[in-house]
């Protein structure tokens, strides 16, 4: 997988699996802008601030890149509250972040011609597209949306982008150790790590994946194949 020659974009790259993403990539010599409302830049990436649900923010954004993208990493997304206390503000800021300035970048990308030829987008998904647990509608709901835009821009690019997504499961950005339950609820036996992100990244964004497009690759250990019963995998039910 060779990104010497490669200019790679990643939202919300200061922190947590954008952050990875973003040190996978300056690891293997690509040209790397992120944009971020945190300034905590990894070193050696061109580094944007600004909020990615703002329309204005993510056109100047676009207006500062100084060369096409060869690939780009949909990744920042916000949880904010959910049916029980979730205002209508806050549901609404959560889709623009999460759905709507994922499909504006791309927009403004291919309108500007600064979408490389060949160009690899991958939208950062997650298993709660398809389950959830109580009170987290804007983000469920963010991440089913950026599930079906991910097919959907696949078949509007084809020919100029191959498009897709992944969906982690349960991923420690803390580097901490969890053993017991936590581990083995997970088939393959522990607690999924942000590398098990970037790596996936790489390789969608490679030429390896040139017959890829459309899919949305789940990475949770397994974790939503399992089912779990009273007395399995050291659960009691308490009720």
């Amino acid at each position: 997988m060779n990104f010497t020659s490669k200019h790679a974009v990643i939202t919300g790259g200061a922190n947590g699996i954008g952050r990875s993403i973003t040190e996978a990539f300056l690891r293997e010599d690509a040209a790397v802008t992120i944009i971020d409302i945190d300034n905590r830049p990894p070193d050696g990436a061109r580094f944007f601030h600004g909020d990615i649900a703002e329309k204005e923010v993510l056109e100047r954004f676009v207006d500062s890149l100084d060369k096409p993208v060869d690939c780009l990493i949909n990744n920042a997304c916000i949880g904010r509250c959910g049916l029980l206390d979730c205002s209508y503000e806050d549901f609404e800021y959560v889709q623009r972040v999460g759905v709507t300035a994922p499909f504006y970048l791309t927009q403004l990308l291919l309108k500007k011609n600064l979408l490389a030829p060949n160009a690899s987008i991958v939208n950062i998904s997650s298993t709660r597209a398809g389950q959830s647990q109580p009170n987290t509608e804007a983000y469920s709901a963010a991440k089913g949306g950026i599930s079906a835009l991910t097919h959907a821009m696949a078949i509007s690019l084809s020919g100029k982008a191959r498009v897709n997504a992944i969906s982690p499961g349960w991923i420690d950005t803390t580097r901490n150790v969890f053993e017991g339950a936590d581990a083995i609820q997970h088939p393959a036996g522990r607690v999924g790590k942000i590398g098990d992100i970037s790596e996936m990244v790489l390789f969608l964004c490679s030429d390896k994946a040139g017959f890829i497009t459309g899919e949305n690759i789940t990475i949770d250990g397994g974790m939503s194949r399992l089912m779990v019963y009273h007395n399995d995998h050291g659960w009691k039910f308490n009720g």
